[in-house]
């Protein structure tokens, strides 16, 4: 499979961009209140917290992968130029 240039560009945009936004996201919800049963890290953590636990897991994992696919694209459109 060949990726173009631009393909390539967009998809290490869309890997870094999603490497960049879901810490951020996951800083917000572990603060939420209705991330823990009482006081948060002293309780257990909710239904809340561990749907975007997994939601946020999943969304990176796919940004690194998108971020891999886009890096070796250019690393493959760089060798055959």
């Amino acid at each position: 499979m060949v990726i173009g240039r631009a393909s390539a560009w967009l998809l290490t945009a869309a890997g870094v961009f999603n490497i960049v936004i879901w810490p951020r996201f996951a800083k917000a919800i572990v603060d939420d209140d209705r991330a823990w049963a009482g006081e948060a890290w002293a309780s257990a953590p909710t239904g809340f917290f561990w749907v975007h636990a997994v939601l946020i897991v999943t969304a990176m994992t796919f940004g690194v992968i998108v971020l891999v696919i886009g890096l070796r694209a250019h690393r493959s459109l760089r060798v055959s130029s």
